[in-house]
């Protein structure tokens, strides 16, 4: 099986699925009962917290768990509007945004709230002075992404969050950085980032879990109520076994070794594709080498991704929460409607191999002779 789909989702890492096991079956207690069991619990849940927290340059008591990227998003758009409607009404966002960031904007926008979307450039990046130019004195919130989900465009969140603070230092600013974590080096501080999403499936722990990183002495308003659990911005029992196999994915983290693995099969899948008549790169110069977004001839793909599938090669044909609709992303980025519905992502984990860029182009070359005559 050749699995070049690790924007989707990544395989779990044996120790962290060791992990998540060891907790369901051995230290299983509720990590806010006070007993032994409940304490050996919490003991668990702030080593994991320890462990992302320190992947992101932050302080233990920054950093909450959630249910995954979505719900981070979620609680970082809506939480900010929330408390600072009073201050302004409008919120800026890339056009080029995950779901959960658009259909929250979408949301806010029908709730009231001015939502300016910012469209990339033909290079597929969001610029600091475009994004300035939206920001006013009514301004809340900034969202752009850190690596787009699509193609790898790495955005100068630095710049850009700096820029919009010189036009308004009162602006709140997140950035969703679920495909960025674990495969560059992430520092808050550096960033310049109040709010910081980051999610686990996408770092070889399971599904069902990410967290929310906040800047001490921003405040957001909660979405669900109960607990004392998440110092009440997450309430609920947390998802122990999910949460300790996260931390455990974050403790076998090798950014640099697993970036020039993989720069290095980035740069022979290019090699090879673009000996393919029809194929044409769409990611950036600069982009994440993790991600890699082409176009095959005139073969929608849709067909072209079950034609890979029957030959074992697994690649998506742009975000799995899309569900296969066209790409926004890419239209956004003025490509014609032909090279958006022949688009195809290609994402590499640390996993991957050279004989899996093999498998995927000599695929993408049967298919593209194979189909064209149907």
């Amino acid at each position: 099986m050749h699995y070049l789909d690790n924007s989707a989702t990544t395989v779990v890492s044996e120790k962290a699925a060791q992990k998540a096991f060891e907790i369901m079956t051995q230290t299983y207690g509720n990590p806010s009962s006070l007993h032994f069991m409940g304490l050996q619990a919490e003991h668990e849940l702030e080593a994991a917290r320890k462990s992302v927290a320190k992947r992101l340059g932050v302080q233990t008591d920054e950093l909450y768990f959630t249910s995954g990227g979505t719900e981070s998003n979620n609680t970082a758009l809506f939480g900010t509007a929330q408390a600072k409607k009073r201050r302004g009404n409008r919120i800026v966002v890339s056009a080029v945004e995950h779901s959960s960031i658009v259909e929250a904007a979408n949301k806010l926008e029908s709730d009231g709230f001015e939502v300016v979307r910012i469209a990339p450039r033909a290079d597929g990046i969001i610029y600091a002075d475009d994004v300035a130019a939206a920001v006013d004195s009514g301004t809340i919130l900034v969202s752009v992404m850190l690596v787009n989900n699509e193609t790898g465009a790495i955005m100068p969140i630095d710049k850009i969050f700096s820029a919009v603070r010189a036009k308004n230092p009162d602006v709140v600013c997140h950035t969703d950085a679920v495909q960025a974590f674990g495969k560059i080096k992430i520092n808050a501080k550096r960033l310049g980032a109040d709010l910081i999403s980051v999610s686990a499936h996408k770092v070889h722990a399971p599904k069902g879990c990410g967290a929310l990183y906040v800047k001490k002495g921003v405040r957001i308003v909660p979405l669900h109520y109960g607990g004392e659990q998440e110092k009440k911005l997450r309430p609920g029992t947390e998802a122990l076994p999910l949460i300790a196999a996260f931390g455990v994915a974050c403790n076998e983290f090798d950014i640099d070794g697993n970036l020039k693995k993989v720069e290095e099969l980035n740069n022979y899948a290019k090699s090879l594709l673009t000996e393919i008549d029809g194929v044409t790169i769409n990611s950036p110069q600069n982009a994440l080498p993790y991600v890699l977004n082409i176009s095959a001839g005139k073969v929608r793909s849709e067909t072209m991704l079950h034609f890979l599938e029957e030959l074992d090669v697994y690649v998506s044909s742009g975000s799995a929460c899309a569900k296969g609709k066209p790409s926004y992303v890419l239209s956004a980025m003025g490509l014609s409607k032909d090279r958006a519905d022949s688009a195809l992502r290609i994402s590499f984990s640390k996993y991957s191999t050279a004989k899996d860029v093999e498998a995927l182009c000599a695929g993408i070359k049967a298919g593209l002779t194979t189909l064209a005559h149907r």
